[in-house]
């Protein structure tokens, strides 16, 4: 998969860019606030349907304009490597996306720019709450197990019914009636987050070895209480779940561990090391997602080079060389960045983009 072209209106500092990529690396230097992050946070943008840093749609709409609209053609996603063309339009009320001239959900954009990003946040996977590693999980688990995003839809939708009847305090019948199809869902989402973690762990520990001098394991907290099924979870949750007004187990509740000799590795990692495993976790899930789908994908990297010291930026730049994926690297120096592969390398200063080679 190759994002060929990428145009850019109205988003963030950028009034109107066209970017056409190398398949294999592409470089983008500029100053501070130069637009470099927004560029990466605009293709995000388009494969995720978010932002990778914080901010409602409405912020990333440039000032003194009604909409952003996000355009790629992107090759390699349909068996004749047709191009695809994608693109949204997000304006202060409406958010609209398209296909091929077809209108589209968030998930037909997301198999077909399959993108993630290591930004200068990125230890917040480690130090940060669950739902930034669900998110995590969740991306690489809807690309490598095509039953997910139904049985999600499903589980969120039921969810939602049932946390709605706690809060209106209907009788506990109106609650539990809706049990039977959260569990079953629940069942089904715990099963395939479970079976990616395992064929994870191996890709992940073959990296994590030549960058950490102490092992660190993964490991999966299901969001429910360990020893039990979810249907037993349920129903000894449901006085709790009375008071607060909403269902506290299940998989919307799970959390990804990271541990170093038992202890949580976020309680045993400075800044720089948090910042080193969390590369190393899109690093390996890159690697792991791109041969599943038996494709490259985006990953996109704004500033590499922020809080490491020399040797862990060594070894950082040497892992993004075996990475098969379509890169796009942000740098405040153009020599900041040298790469094996061959590639582009952009200029942009005040929103616009120029290419240098």
């Amino acid at each position: 998969m190759t994002l060929s072209k990428f145009r850019i209106r109205d988003f963030r500092c950028i009034n109107g860019v066209e970017l056409s990529a190398h398949p294999d690396f592409n470089l983008i230097v500029g100053g501070n606030a130069a637009g470099k992050t927004s560029l990466l946070e605009a293709i995000y943008y388009l494969g995720r349907g978010r932002s990778f840093r914080s901010g409602t749609n409405v912020e990333l709409i440039r000032g003194g304009a009604q909409a952003f609209t996000l355009y790629a053609e992107v090759a390699g996603v349909k068996p004749n490597s047709q191009i695809s063309r994608l693109g949204t339009e997000v304006s202060r009320g409406t958010k609209l996306l398209r296909m091929d001239g077809e209108t589209a959900v968030s998930s037909n954009l997301i198999a077909a720019l399959p993108v993630q990003a290591i930004d200068p946040e990125i230890h917040e996977i480690i130090q940060g709450g669950p739902e930034q590693r669900r998110r995590f999980l969740d991306w690489g688990v809807f690309h490598v197990e095509h039953r997910y995003i139904d049985t999600w839809r499903v589980y969120k939708t039921t969810l939602k019914q049932r946390n709605a009847a706690l809060k209106s305090g209907a009788p506990s019948a109106a609650v539990t009636a809706w049990n039977e199809q959260l569990v079953n869902a629940g069942n089904n989402l715990d099963l395939y987050r479970k079976s990616f973690i395992s064929s994870f762990r191996s890709q992940l520990s073959s990296i994590l070895v030549d960058m950490f001098p102490f092992e660190i394991k993964i490991g999966y907290l299901p969001g429910w209480r360990d020893g039990i099924d979810y249907a037993t979870a349920l129903a000894e949750s449901l006085p709790r779940d009375r008071i607060l007004g909403a269902t506290q187990v299940g998989p919307h509740r799970a959390d990804m561990q990271l541990k170093i000799e038992g202890r949580s590795a976020k309680h045993r990692l400075s800044r720089g090391q948090q910042k080193l495993l969390g590369c190393a976790l899109v690093i390996a899930q890159t690697h792991f997602v791109a041969a599943a789908l038996d494709r490259q994908i985006v990953l996109l990297v704004d500033d590499p080079a922020a809080e490491l010291d020399p040797e862990h930026q060594e070894r950082l730049f040497s892992l993004l060389q075996t990475v098969p994926a379509q890169l796009f690297v942000t740098s405040l120096d153009p020599r900041g960045m040298s790469s094996e592969k061959p590639g582009k390398t952009f200029a942009i200063e005040a929103g616009n983009l120029t290419a240098l080679v």
